[in-house]
């Protein structure tokens, strides 16, 4: 990147050291020898014949030159990578170094970030944030989104813990939420570094302005062309053999059912089935009437993205045997989502009574039992790096300062991505047993 290029020696040296000690930090774990009871578990993308041809697009001695030998050593000492356990991944954060300015870091609602509060830091609302801290805090620091070296230390973090697949928050090109900037320029690096872990990149579609089918055809359709034959572009392949993308559509229950009917069933003349764009599409589940809803507009799998448990129909973990039962019956895709904890208070001060506290680990290691217990088709990680609503299971530090996020005393600061290793081995030898 040329913004990449610019940077001076110094600020280079800084990162590699960063990395470094990321890197050392992730060493010092003591990975399972596999995240699967029999080590085979295929990647989505493989077809099952006996001699396991990988049918993965693209995979070259270009995009694996011998100067990667040392990763590829280095990534033998993890566990696979589990193409069935996603994780909601954003790419929304920002700083001055990579973006002339804090992005997220900064919400306008986060308390430190009060005019009355900031104001007693030279810089204003751009202050660093570590000058305000929070009870714990990213490894990494207030990091960019952008910066290749944060990527590569992700992408080790989400390979520690057996995570195959990130579903990335994308806006279309030149939209963002309300509190960021465009992301979609992000992603084809994003791509390049997990294809060098062996990483699965797929689609969480946000709920842009003016979002409706006939967009939603277009937005498919330029993800598709654009990236689609990347060999980190994610493939899930169906109970019928296709190979086919996989969005998540967050708040799909924005538009009716005949909107989403006009784009999702093969009934309806201009839809997406059965043409090189045709995908499946995940809802989200929040309340009980939504499953008929989805299933009447075409989508083809559940999945309920909220970390606490109780605050919605789909995220209230009691009720996935019986959300499973539905897909299974209507031949739907069953996803639930689990988190190691919520605080959202910082951006959203009013909705204390939804937070979890993370109980040392508990209440993730919990989720992920009653989640397995639904026998689900995948299993998704909410989230990877949500800071704004305490869900993050990357690497973190204490910091002093203001109770913005759950910490993660008294564990150390992979703990989160270690429980998640443990689980995926557990979800894997589930798996092998239901194929047996």
């Amino acid at each position: 990147m040329a913004r990449f290029r610019r940077k001076s020696c110094v600020a280079l040296l800084a990162l590699l050291l960063l990395v470094l000690i990321v890197t050392v930090a992730l060493k010092s774990l003591a990975p399972e020898d596999t995240a699967f009871t029999d080590g085979k578990e295929p990647s989505p993308d493989r077809k099952d014949d006996a001699k396991g041809t990988d049918v993965r697009a693209g995979r070259s001695e270009a995009a694996r030159p011998e100067a990667d030998e040392k990763l590829a050593a280095a990534l033998s000492k993890f566990p696979p990578p589990n193409y069935y356990l996603h994780a909601f991944y954003y790419i929304w954060y920002g700083n001055p170094s990579f973006d002339s300015k804090y992005i997220h870091w900064d919400h306008p609602q986060m308390p430190h970030w009060d005019p009355k509060v900031a104001q007693r830091y030279p810089q204003g609302r751009h202050s660093p944030p570590d000058d305000i801290g929070a009870n714990f805090y990213p490894a990494l620091g207030a990091y960019s989104s952008r910066d290749p070296a944060v990527m590569e230390a992700h992408m080790q973090q989400l390979r520690t813990a057996a995570i195959g697949v990130i579903a990335v928050s994308w806006y279309p090109p030149h939209t963002k939420d309300d509190n960021g900037e465009p992301v979609d320029d992000i992603v084809p690096l994003l791509l390049d570094v997990a294809q060098r872990y062996d990483i699965k990149v797929a689609f969480h579609i946000e709920p842009y302005k003016g979002r409706d089918e006939v967009n939603m055809y277009a937005n498919v359709k330029y993800i598709i062309d654009k990236y689609g034959q990347h060999p980190a572009f994610f493939r899930h392949r169906t109970d019928t053999g296709k190979l086919l993308p996989l969005f998540y559509v967050y708040d799909s229950y924005l538009l009716n059912t005949d909107q989403w009917a006009r784009l999702l069933r093969r009934t309806e003349s201009g839809g997406i089935r059965d043409t090189p764009h045709d995908a499946i599409f995940l809802a989200l589940l929040v309340e009980e009437k939504q499953q008929r809803e989805a299933l009447l507009a075409g989508f083809d799998g559940l999945y309920t993205y909220f970390a606490t448990n109780g605050f919605t129909y789909g995220s209230t973990q009691r009720n996935w045997d019986a959300v499973r039962a539905f897909c299974r019956d209507n031949g739907l895709l069953f996803v639930p989502s689990v988190g190691p904890g919520y605080v959202d208070t910082g951006v959203r001060p009013w909705n204390f009574q939804n937070t979890r506290n993370r109980i040392n680990g508990k209440y993730y290691e919990s989720s992920l039992s009653a989640a397995l217990e639904a026998k689900p088709d995948l299993l998704s990680v909410t989230s990877f790096n949500e800071w704004h609503e305490g869900t993050q299971i990357e690497m973190a530090v204490p910091k002093s300062g203001p109770a913005l996020y759950l910490d993660y005393l008294p564990n150390k600061p992979a703990i989160y991505l270690e429980i998640t290793r443990k689980w995926a081995a557990i979800f894997g030898g589930e798996r092998r047993r239901r194929r047996e």
